[in-house]
């Protein structure tokens, strides 16, 4: 993808994304996710060498940024940016001290940084960049971003007047670093949903921000009963944006004979919210594992049961029964239609972030049927660390 002003919204179904606003505040995309990292760098080839990213554009002291140095990924429609501090006095140090790699900023284009801001702040938001404008030979670009959860940021921002690069500061690079084979990258195309983990008691705190201050409303609700073993249990709330384009789930944990995913994350996440994982869509779920597979990227390995069961409640699908076996995909269905899906391990030491490879053939759901299995699999790498 090109790093232009129009973002590439063509994976939205016409008939379920119409131009009707249900909620009062515009997002047209996930425009990036910002990572604070301890190296920046050696971060973007990692991305690029297992992910299949391009690393596309710089800013740092080459580009006159004397505090901070960062790195643009692209791969589909989906953009990352790889901020490292600089100094000791950088909020990425901080941040990454604290809890390591991980998310910093969810960040939404819009067609009016200003007034998402004054919306959102009106209705109980805690601002965290008042509207600025940033500039450069390509034009301009008008940001304004808030707080949410733990030290997570949404940043709103308007790039209708900017013609060429990704944000001013940035400076392409040419060719772009990626590639492993000769396709480049792994068919990943957009982000499909970003979860958070909160606190005990705070899911329903953090539900009604989510309604108040974004004008987000629960798509669906998941609680312990849906997402439990014998060991461990969590609930979880899908906030949605007005159009139904950007799906935010709220994970807490639940009471359980064992440690939870999400308490685990929290303990090792310094007691402090955050975003848990990104769910990538593509649209060959096989192809795309398969090559993910092949760079390295390492993947919760399932209960040999799971495909013992499994045909007989979802039924025919497109994708070859055998290929889903040997990647270790799981697969669902609900009325719409039916889901595949596998889950990453941690992406660094830490047990926080990982990462969600999805792809969706009419289903919107999130793959209720394969709780079980999933919690089964977390649970034997919970064990392996010490953290059940």
């Amino acid at each position: 993808m090109s790093t232009t002003s129009k973002p590439d919204i063509s994976h939205l179904d016409p008939e379920k994304h119409t131009p009707k606003e249900h909620g009062w505040l515009e997002l047209v995309d996930v425009d990036h996710v910002e990572f604070y990292v301890g190296n920046a760098r050696q971060a973007a080839y990692y991305y690029a060498a297992a992910f299949g990213f391009n690393i596309t554009a710089y800013k740092g002291q080459e580009t006159g940024c004397r505090d901070s140095a960062s790195y643009l990924l692209e791969q589909g429609n989906i953009r990352f940016v790889l901020t490292t501090g600089l100094t000791k006095d950088h909020p990425a140090q901080r941040h990454v001290n604290l809890f390591g790699d991980g998310v910093k900023g969810v960040n939404f284009t819009v067609k009016d940084a200003e007034d998402a801001y004054e919306q959102t702040t009106r209705r109980g938001g805690r601002g965290a960049q008042e509207p600025t404008v940033e500039r450069d030979d390509h034009g301009q670009i008008t940001r304004s971003a808030i707080y949410t959860y733990g030290e997570v940021n949404h940043a709103f921002i308007d790039r209708s007047q900017y013609k060429s690069k990704f944000l001013p500061g940035f400076i392409p690079i040419n060719p772009p670093v990626n590639k492993l084979n000769a396709d480049g990258d792994c068919g990943l195309k957009f982000v499909d949903h970003l979860v958070g983990n909160v606190e005990l008691g705070k899911m329903n705190d953090w539900v009604k921000w989510y309604e108040e201050v974004m004008g987000f409303t629960m798509f669906k609700h998941f609680d312990d009963k849906d997402i439990s073993t014998e060991y461990s249990s969590l609930m979880s709330k899908v906030m949605s944006s007005g159009r139904g384009l950007i799906k935010m789930p709220i994970n807490e944990p639940a009471p359980g004979r064992g440690k939870s995913q999400v308490q685990e994350y929290l303990d090792w996440h310094n007691n402090t919210p955050g975003v848990q994982h990104l769910a990538l869509r593509t649209r060959d779920e096989i192809n795309s594992v398969r090559l993910l597979r092949e760079r390295g990227v390492e993947f919760l390995k399932l209960p040999d049961t799971y495909y013992d069961i499994v045909w007989d409640r979802v039924g025919e699908i497109e994708e070859d029964r055998q290929k889903i076996k040997e990647l270790g995909i799981l697969v669902d269905r609900d009325d719409e239609g039916y889901l595949l899906q596998i889950f990453s391990r941690p992406v660094q030491d830490r047990p926080t972030l990982f990462f969600e490879i999805i792809t969706r053939r009419g289903s919107q759901s999130f793959g209720k049927g394969n709780f079980k299995a999933l919690f089964e699999a977390l649970e034997l790498e919970q064990s392996r660390r010490g953290n059940l």
